[in-house]
């Protein structure tokens, strides 16, 4: 018989390939759950973002109604100021 090198490599056995099989399984496993696991995020990251959206709006709204309520709140004490003013002046 003689040594020449062999052209074709030996040929894997079956378990080797049922292992290349299985792992190549898992990886597609683990791809499809991680595409749906990203999408899960990207959905609560919009909803996070309309939810802030929306309380940031809220928030600019409630600040200009404290701004309005403290100039009425303003206005009635130099109303009601004068008023005593004047009883003042009335009773002197």
């Amino acid at each position: 018989m003689s040594s020449a090198p062999r052209l074709y490599p030996d040929p894997p056995d079956s378990d080797s390939l049922a292992s290349l099989e299985e792992r190549i399984r898992k990886t597609v496993e683990m791809v499809a759950t991680l595409k749906s696991e990203r999408d899960e995020a990207i959905a609560e990251r919009e909803r996070i973002e309309k939810a802030a959206a929306g309380a940031l709006s809220e928030n600019q709204q409630l600040r200009r109604e404290v701004e309005e309520l403290r100039r009425e709140r303003n206005a009635v004490r130099t109303r009601i100021e004068k008023l005593l003013s004047q009883m003042d002046t009335l009773a002197g």
